[in-house]
């Protein structure tokens, strides 16, 4: 007898249907699954052979075939469980094969036949409301998570017995209809700008580089500071709207990294990966890729401290995604295509020891260390980072002045104010932010005075800036604009923005 029963397999973030044939046929007592699975499939022959045990029913002593179609995608990981199982027992006789028409199954089995949590729903989900299933049956643990895409009745499933009770129509379990949504107000790390004892020039760029999305490198003394702000950057940063938290979960539920009782990523992310990260941690990777820190960062910050301490292989991936806000890896079975759209946020010393230039303490580092130091961040690499800001040693009557600097709330009033007026000037397009603008976006939405014009050209001949950096200097001025709330940009938005830019020989 064959019984046909539909899953799916996760290909970047995309998912696949899969086909899960299984037969039954006289002969030897054997278990065969075919279709290309990895190791974590083929063990499923154990987990599933014990969980129909224990719920109660026999597994047949016949020869048992399963096919994973089609044959040419390669499988992995235990979500095959379920749907293996569910055939078995349709292939059997205990299911009728036709209970399983339209509907998606996923699902780990534990051996006492209970459902455990798989990677990947919420593609899994988008795939069946795409494909026109009715409904999904997923794990219990991942109900909450698959409810985030309307349009397709989610099946909690608890345990095999359930599922088989469900679909004999002896005991329905009632779809979940209550989706997560967006809790009112911002959700923020501890750290605040009130908590950081001057550097209001820093705090102003940093600011900046919210409201628009603007990628920063800073430089100082050790323990100047640079860490803190870095850190307190996510409370100043707008909230996420409903369709940039559906983007970060769908990457974090790829990647297993969404945390069991959080559905829904409420918070934009903020990624620290050490200085000894990995090219593949990084940027992404595997034989099978899957997304890296550039990735899990998407729609919020990547944080490199010690920028320099990073293998320079490793840094130099960084140059595709800071310009294209994607990621693209080759791998001999195929290309994959992952988000990147990421505040990229570094900081570094200025020298190995980190005292060149300090007023306090004297450099140990000869003029060749310095240089050499410095030269392992490519040009092209710091043409990619708009805002470079010096961060200075704190004087002592800061650091004991007692009274509470600018809260994070009232600068981030001040940026979503400057937020909403891009997405107002951007709408209709893909861009959500001044930094995502384009040359064509340059175009219609940045004009500049006879006064501005003549800054940008004195600007390009002293400061020998390349064609990208004059349009990152534009996109920088429009996003000062923005904070000021006006439209047209002028010569001194264009000069706080050209500050920003390092120093020819720096």
């Amino acid at each position: 007898m064959l019984a046909k029963v539909i899953s799916c397999a996760v290909i970047g973030l995309n998912g696949h249907v899969v086909e899960v044939e299984v037969d039954t046929a006289n002969g030897l007592p054997n278990f065969i699954i075919v279709g290309l699975p990895d190791i974590a499939v083929q063990e499923s022959r154990e987990r599933v052979a014990a969980a129909i045990r224990n719920t109660g029913y026999a597994v047949p002593l016949r020869r048992l075939t399963v096919n994973l179609a089609p044959a040419a995608l390669r499988k992995e990981g235990p979500a095959y469980d379920l749907p293996i199982a569910l055939g078995v027992l349709a292939a059997t006789g205990v299911l009728e094969p036709e209970v399983f028409e339209r509907t998606l199954i996923v699902g780990e089995l534990a051996l006492d036949g209970y459902v455990r949590h798989v990677r990947g729903i919420l593609p899994m989900t988008a795939l069946a409301r795409e494909q026109g299933f009715s409904a999904i049956i997923v794990p219990e643990a991942d109900a909450r998570e698959a409810a985030l895409v309307p349009g397709v009745d989610v099946i909690a499933a608890r345990c095999l017995a359930d599922i088989i009770g469900h679909l004999s129509g002896q005991a329905r379990i009632a779809p979940m209809r209550e989706a997560p949504s967006l809790r009112p107000g911002p959700v923020f790390v501890p750290a605040d700008f009130q908590d950081v004892k001057g550097q209001e020039h820093v705090k102003r760029a940093l600011e900046v580089a919210a409201a628009g999305g603007h990628n920063v490198l800073m430089t100082g003394s050790p323990g100047a500071g640079k860490t803190l702000l870095a850190r307190a950057l996510p409370s100043i940063l707008p909230s996420l709207t409903i369709d940039e938290a559906l983007d970060v979960t769908h990457v974090y539920s790829v990647a297993d990294q969404l945390p069991a009782d959080t559905p829904l990523i409420q918070q934009r992310p903020f990624r620290s990966p050490h200085h000894s990260v990995s090219f593949a941690g990084l940027i992404g990777g595997g034989s099978i890729p899957r997304p890296g820190e550039v990735s899990l960062a998407h729609r919020g910050v990547l944080f490199l401290d010690e920028l320099p301490e990073f293998a320079q292989r490793t840094l130099e991936v960084l140059r595709q995604p800071l310009e294209d806000r994607v990621v693209t890896i080759s791998r001999a079975r195929g290309t994959l295509t992952f988000p990147a759209n990421f505040m990229l946020v570094a900081s570094m010393n200025p020298c190995p020891c980190g005292y060149a230039n300090d007023p306090s303490r004297e450099c140990t580092c000869g003029p060749g260390t310095v240089a050499k130091y410095q030269k392992r961040l490519s040009g092209p690499l710091l043409d990619r980072i708009d805002i470079h800001i010096d961060v200075p040693r704190v004087d002592y009557e800061k650091l004991a002045d007692q009274r509470t600097a600018e809260p994070s709330a009232v600068i981030r009033a001040r940026v979503e104010a400057a937020r909403e007026r891009q997405r107002h000037r951007l709408v209709g397009s893909t861009c959500l932010c001044n930094a995502d603008m384009r040359p064509g976006d340059l175009r219609q939405h940045v004009s500049l005075d006879e006064a501005g014009s003549a800054v940008m050209k004195a600007a390009m001949s002293h400061l020998g800036l390349s064609a990208r950096a004059y349009h990152r200097v534009l996109k920088l001025a429009r996003t000062i604009a923005d904070l000021s709330g006006v439209d047209a940009i002028t010569a001194s938005h264009l000069a706080e923005a050209l500050q920003y830019r390092p120093k020819v020989g720096a």
